[in-house]
C-alpha cells in the first residue's frame, strides 16, 4: 500500500489554517508530526495522511452530558 503523503499547503487547506500557521506549529511542537525532505532550513516538508488523522484525532471532544 501507498503511504499517502501531503503538501503543507494540503493540509493547511484541510484544517482551515493557513500554511503559515502550519509552520508556527512545526517550531512549537503542536502540530501533526511531519517529515523534513533534507537537512536545511527550507527543506521541503510533508505530512503522512495517518499522522493528520491521528492529531485530529485527538483532537476530537466529546459533548459534556
Amino acid at each position: 500500500m501507498v503511504e499517502v503523503k501531503l503538501s503543507p499547503r494540503q493540509v493547511a487547506d484541510e484544517l482551515g489554517v493557513s500554511t503559515r500557521t502550519l509552520a508556527n506549529w512545526r517550531w512549537a511542537g503542536v502540530g501533526p508530526r511531519y517529515t523534513k525532505l533534507g537537512d536545511g532550513r527550507t527543506s521541503p516538508v510533508r505530512y503522512r495522511r495517518a499522522d493528520v488523522d491521528a492529531w485530529l484525532k485527538a483532537r476530537e471532544s466529546r459533548a459534556a452530558a
